[in-house]
């Protein structure tokens, strides 16, 4: 009776035990996340050639980043610049992307970052430190791809002692 169908089997799939799956609570620990915890959930990726330049994938993003969106309505648009990031509700707002009230009035219109790619930076001592940190991360993890499999050498010295 309680056993998952098909299709459900990969999310029932735990890799943390310290972290719930609930949906609900899921939900509540998103919708009610501090402001630090906000801004890594707000990361975008990186286009391909900062990507190259920097050997990082995603960065959260900040204002005076200059952002392409990808996703929605707005994708068309040529590269903007990231006017505020808006942490209480998940969403940025990007230079020139407006839409018109029924009262005429003029008002930024919301966007996820998962929506957007960074085309450019916004380079900082911090921003810098933090890209060094996880370029660094990323090498180590590289390296770390070919742990716990058995190579032939292996094998071969296993019975000497």
């Amino acid at each position: 009776k309680n056993v998952p169908c098909g299709s459900c089997a990969a999310a029932a799939m735990k890799f943390n035990s310290a972290v719930s799956g609930s949906r609900r609570k899921c939900r509540k620990a998103h919708f009610s996340a501090p402001s630090h915890i906000r801004r890594k959930v707000m990361s975008a990726s990186l286009s391909k050639d900062l990507r190259a330049k920097y050997g990082v994938r995603s960065l959260p993003i900040r204002r005076e980043d200059e952002v392409q969106i990808m996703r929605g309505k707005y994708a068309k648009e040529a590269v903007a610049k990231v006017t505020s990031v808006y942490r209480r509700r998940y969403c940025i707002y990007v230079d020139r992307i407006i839409k018109e009230k029924t009262n005429g009035a003029q008002v930024p219109v919301p966007i996820h970052p998962s929506n957007v790619q960074i085309t450019k930076l916004k380079l900082d001592k911090d921003r810098k430190d933090l890209l060094e940190r996880k370029k660094v991360g990323r090498q180590g993890a590289d390296k770390d791809k070919g742990k716990g499999k058995i190579k032939q050498s292996d094998v071969a010295m296993h019975d000497v002692d």
